[in-house]
């Protein structure tokens, strides 16, 4: 039976819900994209390599402390305290949130004392000045996204979808406006430029918390501060937090790592051509740019893991945990069966049909204004090579899940530091010869043994998972994708490469 024919399932209603909040979000997110390819370049001047890396800080800290690690931890706690006493509940809430803020308020000030001393000592420098200095702007946005996060985990636990997967969007918004009306003010200063995109980053923290705190206030939510109601309980999710920090953003943390590379590593422009601080002294294996593509690659990859993974993943978590709570191994292992299948037929497809299209897709939605064909065809080496994993992409934050509702976290926990050794290891064999691809190959290679690993780690360790069912799964679609990929391939060959709009159009959407 294919995954899909289950419709009346709470699993598939939540990852719909999910899914269509996502996709409006992603669809935003990728006009977005279009617009800041088009005002910012990609290589030029290293402007957008520092708007990517300094970006990621906030992201990294909203998967850690919001709808990462912390959220994955506090919900099997606050489901089963909903079951028992929902008052109790809410004050788990309420207790929750406000040390999350007190947390996220201090490691926001202690952020921006670092960034002071790091402006002190290299700011003298163009390329660390603009870095350090829109980390430093965007830091607060740590507090309210994380707060967001956390506010939608909430709604997740109580059955509600809808608003915590459209907030996202809020973003993509304030960043368009921005975009659109504030920044062709200060053109052609893309420093300048760069600078209104991290205020209207900024600008959308409240407005993400707020929508969705009013929305919990609606179902319900009053807040109570009861520290001894929830005291044991909160000591029981930061204890089960650490672990699961590595083993929910293992993904997140390796881009950041190749990140990091690229931007260090990559020739400036009439600066030196040998790494003078490598043994050696090596040539550098990237130009400037390579941070930039990385970002422009992982946005279209991301693509189909927001829509399917990342849904299916928070659809499933609260059912799994409730199965979990009650003792209902069987049931269990079967919602997460289905999760997986449904993974696989979707993710299989979508990432093979980006492996093919990748430049034409880099073509058609960046290659305008500041974004040069050069620029497109290094994004689209990176998408290819990204896209090759999309189904483990999908596939892991929905076992992962399944760990975490039997309470464990060890495991994801060591099969994640592994998989960060191989991946550094991995980056630092292959940027030589493949450049910024390079980093995509081996993030890709990773997430793929990662997913193995903990799915027989699972099985084997857990509860037996239908082997049978995954891997009828698994085949027909392999089969049915191959095809389509083959036929895709073959009509984008016979097409001509000319340039424009139009053609671009035709060679991304026609195969």
């Amino acid at each position: 039976m294919w995954p899909m024919d289950k419709s009346r399932h709470p699993l598939i209603h939540g990852a719909t819900v999910t899914s269509l909040g996502t996709l409006t979000s992603r669809i935003l997110g990728m006009v977005r994209d279009m617009a800041t390819a088009a005002v910012l370049g990609m290589s030029g001047g290293g402007v957008m390599d520092a708007f990517a890396i300094a970006f990621r800080v906030p992201n990294l800290f909203r998967r850690l402390f919001g709808e990462g690690a912390l959220a994955a931890s506090y919900l099997p706690a606050f489901s089963a305290q909903w079951e028992r006493d929902r008052r109790g509940a809410w004050q788990l809430a309420s207790v929750m949130l406000t040390w999350l803020a007190i947390l996220l308020v201090v490691l926001v000030i202690t952020g921006e004392v670092l960034c002071a001393v790091a402006w002190h000592r290299w700011g003298h420098l163009s390329g660390p000045r603009l870095l350090i200095g829109l980390a430093a702007v965007m830091l607060p946005y740590v507090l309210f996204v994380c707060l967001a996060a956390q506010l939608a985990a909430t709604l997740h636990a109580v059955g509600h979808f809808a608003v915590p997967a459209f907030v996202p969007a809020l973003l993509n918004v304030c960043w368009l406006v921005a975009l659109a009306v504030v920044a062709p003010h200060f053109a052609p200063d893309r420093h300048a430029q760069v600078y209104v995109v991290a205020a209207a980053v900024v600008l959308a923290g409240p407005l993400q918390a707020g929508v969705q705190l009013a929305v919990l206030r609606r179902v319900g939510f009053r807040f109570e501060y009861c520290w001894a109601a929830a005291q044991g309980q909160l000591q029981k999710i930061l204890r089960a937090m650490a672990p699961t920090i590595v083993g929910l953003t293992i993904t997140q943390i390796n881009t950041m790592v190749d990140s990091l590379l690229a931007w260090s590593l990559a020739a400036v422009p009439g600066g030196p051509l040998r790494v003078a601080w490598l043994p050696g002294q090596p040539a550098y294996p990237m130009q400037q740019g390579a941070a930039a593509a990385i970002y422009y690659g992982e946005r279209l990859y991301q693509f189909p893991l927001g829509l399917l993974g990342a849904a299916v993943a928070t659809a499933i978590f609260p059912l799994l945990s409730r199965h979990a709570a009650r003792g209902d191994r069987t049931q269990l292992a079967a919602d997460l069966t289905l999760g997986l299948r449904l993974v696989l037929f979707l993710a299989l497809p979508a990432g093979v049909g980006l492996m093919v299209l990748a430049r034409p897709l880099a073509e058609l939605l960046f290659q305008r204004g500041q974004f040069t064909a050069e620029d497109a065809v290094r994004t689209g080496r990176m998408i290819g090579c990204y896209s090759a994993s999309v189904w483990a992409y999908c596939g892991l934050p929905v076992v992962i899940r399944g760990f975490y509702a039997l309470s464990d976290r060890i495991t994801p926990l060591r099969i994640g530091l592994v998989a960060m050794g191989v991946n550094l290891v991995m980056n630092l064999v292959l940027i030589w010869p493949l450049a910024e691809a390079g980093l995509a190959v081996a993030t890709a290679t990773t997430a793929a043994l990662q997913l193995v690993l903990l799915v027989a780690l699972f099985s084997g360790r857990h509860v037996r998972l239908d082997w049978t069912a995954l891997a009828g799964t698994a085949a027909r679609t392999a089969f049915a994708t191959v095809l389509m990929g083959g036929v895709a391939g073959g009509l984008l060959w016979l097409m001509p490469a000319e340039a424009g709009l139009a053609p671009r159009l035709v060679r991304a959407l026609v195969p």
